[in-house]
Formats: structure tokens, sequence, C-alpha cells
């Protein structure tokens, strides 16, 4: 519909609180009620406004997100973006409905996380037809990879030139600039020296010297990433990843992290996107530690959802130690999330398992031996910078289904069951689970890509031959189609309860260092979930009298079907069982 006057009068006010809150000690050529004025006219907000429903859940217990690169399938004679559709409607199209298609953008580094053109989608995965047309069955999330972009762009090249688009949009200090305290997920060195038609030139680079972070004091780079966010509403984006934010703002002196700038830069976008489309969502994407983790929710005004960051460390812990302690200590310790926010859970992506987000929660010993674990199963580790220069283990890289073959003694024949224990406890924890490709089809550690690349990340990042993909899940002795079976199931099984909704009630159960459990209430209470896991390998007791349950309610679990009464009080959960007790019929 078409915004009234005093509908943008509204939405100018709140920008220019915004502006005034990022940019009151930067000089700006502008006001800001024009400025105010300009993102609503790039935003079109004029022509379709729609009001901005406050803590309004866009999302419900049906919400299951996957995980993909473009390419994660290949299929000769075919976009990856059409072979990747194809595989989506053909094997999964009832059991997930968003997808995460990882930066689809033409790209120089990272995999795709050193942008060369924001606009343009990598010729050698598809067009933006193929976008849309994935758009048109499911939701879709992209990337805004906003803290920096490539080194080989359009951008970067005039700003070498100092001239054209771009061409002052990346982030420049001097030398000897005070830059100790900048803290950040890499060890190669902060500032880049670049030859440019001015002399030499210091451009800041937060994750690698092919990555260029962008200036945002210059109120030119905000108007394009407003422009760009736009754009892909046309194209079909409805959910936008704020990828690396956390870094946005530089201010020298400091650690260049989180900074008061960064949160309302996130609270300007939500609120041109709120009011552009009803269903859009923001999720940040913050690998720190938790607590700075939560403060992207604002006051319900920031992002939509932040990814549970914490949540794959501390799991992965869990299972290969056999202790839960940990993992029950940071879930009870976890601020549920309110109406209109939502956690965003995964236990494996295209990275690895970060280690900031463990700091506080697990101790040194504990980081120790779950490094030590890992590199046992083939997995490597990448190291970042830390204060005043100190080198420390950043995140693991290793494909989850390998890093769960064993525990912390070793290689067992409980691998399966751990890795789809692991999966069952992530889709019943609060929030939306999101679901890895890789993890879905039991890919292991891609040992060929990781020494081709030479880069640690790509031991996670296998490409599938699509026919050779089919035969592996045709062959239901595989670990392929198991983990996918069992999966399926239990996706299926999470979206038919109210009480997965992602903002249902969740309380932690206190049961044994060797039990894992939560119980789950749905919003209109009428329905429990009791959710028990045995995260060990050996056979453990529960008695059900320690859940508590309602007498005058009959009781099954969901996954085995087994009713409960007084007279089975007691039962035996044999290693990496998963109990999903309901009163629902």
């Amino acid at each position: 519909m078409q915004a009234n006057q005093d509908q943008i009068s509204q939405i100018k006010q709140k920008l220019v609180h915004h502006l005034e809150a990022i940019y009151g000690s930067v000089t700006i050529e502008k006001s800001f009620d024009d400025i105010a004025q300009e993102l609503i006219s790039i935003m079109r907000l004029e022509e379709v406004y729609h009001e901005a429903v406050p803590q309004k859940n866009c999302w419900d217990e049906t919400d299951v997100a996957l995980i993909t690169y473009g390419d994660s399938i290949l299929e000769e004679g075919k976009s990856s973006l059409s072979s990747l559709h194809d595989f989506l409607n053909t094997y999964i199209k009832d059991t997930i409905n968003s997808v995460h298609i990882l930066p689809f953008f033409p790209f120089c580094s990272d995999d795709g996380f050193a942008v060369m053109d924001f606009y343009k989608v990598n010729q050698k995965l598809g067009d933006w037809q193929d976008i849309r047309d994935i758009a048109n069955d499911y939701r879709v999330m992209a990337d805004l990879v906003i803290n920096h972009g490539s080194s080989t762009g359009t951008w970067f090249e005039n700003f070498l030139k100092g001239e054209g688009e771009g061409h002052d949009y990346f982030y420049t200090t001097n030398k000897d600039a005070p830059v100790s305290q900048v803290v950040r997920p890499r060890t190669t060195p902060l500032l880049r020296p670049t030859e440019t038609s001015k002399g030499t030139e210091y451009v800041w680079c937060t994750f690698s010297h092919e990555q260029v972070d962008f200036d945002f004091t210059n109120i030119k780079v905000l108007k394009e990433f407003v422009n760009i966010l736009r754009f892909y509403l046309d194209n079909g984006i409805r959910i936008f990843r704020l990828d690396a934010v956390a870094f946005l703002w530089k201010k020298l002196g400091t650690n260049c992290l989180n900074l008061p700038e960064t949160h309302e830069v996130v609270r300007l976008m939500r609120t041109l996107l709120e009011h552009a489309e009803t269903d859009t969502v923001i999720i940040t994407e913050t690998n720190i530690p938790n607590r700075e983790n939560l403060s992207y929710f604002g006051n319900g005004n920031e992002a939509h959802g932040i990814y549970n960051f914490s949540l794959p460390p501390l799991l992965v812990n869990t299972l290969i130690t056999g202790n839960c302690h940990y993992l029950k200590s940071w879930l009870m310790s976890m601020p549920p999330a309110q109406n209109g926010t939502m956690y965003f859970n995964f236990i494996a992506s295209h990275d690895g398992i970060g280690l900031r987000p463990a700091e506080g929660l697990l101790t040194e010993s504990e980081v120790s031996s779950l490094i030590t674990t890992m590199k046992k199963f083939g997995g490597k580790i990448s190291w970042r910078t830390g204060d005043n220069g100190v080198r420390k283990p950043y995140e693991v890289n290793i494909a989850l289904f390998d890093a769960l073959q064993g525990t912390i003694d070793g290689k067992d024949q409980w691998g399966i069951q751990r890795f789809i224990c692991a999966h069952a406890i992530m889709l019943a924890l609060e929030g939306i689970p999101a679901i890895y490709i890789h993890s879905l089809l039991a890919t292991g550690n891609d040992y060929d890509k990781l020494e081709k690349t030479e880069q640690n990340r790509s031991i996670n990042r296998h490409q599938w031959n699509y026919d050779a993909l089919k035969d592996k899940l045709n062959d239901k002795d595989s670990q392929h189609a198991i983990v996918y079976d069992h999966l399926k199931g239990l996706i299926e099984t999470r979206k038919q309860q109210k009480a997965f909704h992602p903002n249902a009630t969740q309380f932690t159960l206190h049961l044994t260092d060797k039990l894992f459990g939560f119980w789950r209430q749905s919003i209109d209470r009428r329905q429990s979930i009791f959710c028990v896991y045995n995260i060990s390998n050996e056979t453990q007791p529960l008695l059900l009298s320690d859940l508590n349950l309602i007498v005058t309610d009959n009781w099954r679990d969901l996954i085995s079907g087994i009713e409960f009464n007084e007279t089975n009080d007691f039962i035996s959960l044999e290693p990496y069982q998963i109990l999903w007790i309901t009163n629902s019929p």
C-alpha cells in the first residue's frame, strides 16, 4: 500500500534518531532529515509501505532451514543453483521451508565472502532467475556481507584510482594508528599497505588482505547498502544474514568490536526492512562470546534472530565427554527470546566449530581436550589475533559427522547414534533449527579439497556430484541414507509439535550429568514435551517420576511410540537414545 504523509513522517523521525546516534560525532554534508528522506526513497517506502507489527513472530514450529553453498550439488550441463533447486524439491521439499544460500556473488576469495559485485550472481552458479525460482518455493536467506568487499572488485579498483563509484568506500588509517586493542579472527597484519594514485594508503583488513573493510563513517556506504537491501528484496530475498557485522564500526583506541554505532546500524536496517516487507527477518552473524552475542537482540529492536554460536562447541564437548554439565549450565543461563525475536540454532556450518563463543563457558582444560580430540578425528585448527597481538585458537575445522565419530577416548561404534542425538537436541531447543547440508547428508572430512586449497575450512565444504549423491541416498545401508532418513523423520515429527514453537517455554531439567534434558510447553499451554537424551556411550537409568509427569495426562514417546503410566516408572536409555515424551494425543 502507499504510505500517507503521517506514516512517512513517523518513519523519518525514527531514521533521524538512528542517524543521530550513528553519525552524531561525524561531519556530514547533509542534514539528517534529508538523509532519512533519501533512505526512504531508496527503499521505496512511499510506494510500498507496511505497518510494522511490534513483537510479531514471523515463524512457528514448522520453520526449519537448510544451510548450503550454491554449488554444493553439481550436475553436468546444469547451473549449480538449478541443481540445488532440484535437490531441494526432490529430497526435502516437505521437510524444510527456508534455505540459506551462502554468498552466491562474484568473489575473489574465502568461498564467496570477498564479494566483488553485490548486485550480480556468480555466473558459475547461475543467475538471479535461479535465485527467484528457489525463492518461489522457499524462504531464501542471503548474506549481506556488510563489513568488507573484495580487493579486486570495481569499487576497490576505483579506490586505487581515486575516482569513480566506490572510490571512497574503504576504511584507511595511518600506519602508526593505535590498533593494538583490535580483536579480530585472523593472524595476518590488520593494515595492508596499498599503492594508490594518492600514494601509499593503509587499508583496514579485519579478515584477509583480499577482504577490505568498508568505511561506514562515510554516509555513502550506508546508502549503498540500503540500496543493496532493496535490490535483494526485489529478487525474492526475505531473510538477511548480516555477516561479520560485529566488526562494522571502527574507532581507534578501542577493540573495534560491538561498538554502539554498529548496533544502531542494525536498528536502522530493521526499521527500513520491517516497513518494506512484513515478513523480512534480520539475523546477525556474530561469532563472539555469548554475552556479546546476546546483545544483538537489543531491546527487541535489533536483530530478529541471532546465531546461537555457543551451542556447537558446548554440544560437541558434551557428546565427546559424556558429560552435560557445561551445556546444562549454559542453557539454564540463557534468557528466553521475547516475542519478535528468536535464536537461530545450528551445530554445523560452512566454517567450523567456533571457540570464542565457548569463552567463559568451557574451562581452558575442556577447550584443550576438545581441540585434541578433534585433531584425532582429522580436524584442523584456525587461529586468531587477540588482545595485544596474542595468538589464540579461533575455531575447529572439521565435518560434524567426523567430529562425533567417537569420544575423548577415541573412535567407537556409536558415531551415527551420537550424530543423530546431537541433531535431536538442536531440533527440540527453543529457536529455529538450521541444518548444514553436509550434516543432512552425513558428509565426512574432504581431505582432497583441503589439500587442493590449503584452506582449513575447505575440509567441511564438499561438493557432491548429484548422480553420485543419488546413488548414496538410494543405498539404504550407507551412512548417508541412514542419517538422511533419521534426520528427515525427526524434523517431520518436530514440525507437528506446538511445544516446539521457537518461542515456546523452555526449562532445563536437573537429571544426571549423563542425561541431558529440558521441558518445552506450547504457547497455549496445551502441550508439554519432556526432551531427554542419553549423551553417553553407556546405558543410563531414568526414573520417570523425576520428570514429574502429570498423572491425569497420557504420556507417550514421540520417537518410539511407547506409552508411559504408573507401571513403567523406570526406563533404561541406550547410548545416545532420544526421548520426546508428550501429553499430546
